[in-house]
């Protein structure tokens, strides 16, 4: 399987990736526990289908020290009981965050109120920050149908 679009060629798709992974560091260098952060990195690359994300970031979480186990059941989390209530609350923020488009209301102030209760408003802001760079690159690697399973973890850097 090849991309469409060579992103890592393309001079523009470059600038912009280079601009989108600054964001990301920023996130990354916050309080947001790191554990959380590759946890809600997989789901939502899970709802969006995109595979070179989801393999990044198993691969990555699982480099970090993140179990198998864990990394298995982040798609049923729900039913699962390996998560903290902390890390529940930021993967249901995830989820109503990824699928705005289901839901009239956007992100419910249930869900919010949730996460609220386990992080404080940098953690929130890194979260919202997180969900929505993640979306992007998501949605940027499916359009372009970004290829996975080569992925090395750090080899971005």
């Amino acid at each position: 399987m090849e991309a469409r679009l060579d992103l890592f060629g393309n001079p523009l798709a470059g600038k912009f990736l280079r601009q989108l992974n600054a964001a990301g560091v920023t996130l990354g260098d916050s309080a947001l526990p790191l554990a959380t952060q590759e946890l809600v990195k997989l789901r939502a690359s899970q709802i969006n289908g995109c595979g070179a994300c989801t393999d990044m970031h198993t691969k990555e979480a699982a480099k970090a020290g993140e179990s198998a186990v864990r990394l298995h059941l982040v798609a049923a989390w729900r039913e699962a009981t390996v998560f903290t209530d902390a890390e529940r609350a930021a993967l249901e923020l995830t989820e109503e965050g990824t699928r705005i488009a289901d839901a009239a209301g956007g992100v419910s102030d249930a869900v919010w109120a949730r996460a609220a209760e386990h992080y404080d408003e940098d953690q929130l802001a890194a979260l919202v920050g997180l969900i929505a760079v993640i979306n992007a690159y998501n949605r940027i690697n499916v359009l372009v149908r970004q290829p996975a399973g080569e992925y090395e973890p750090g080899m971005f850097g």
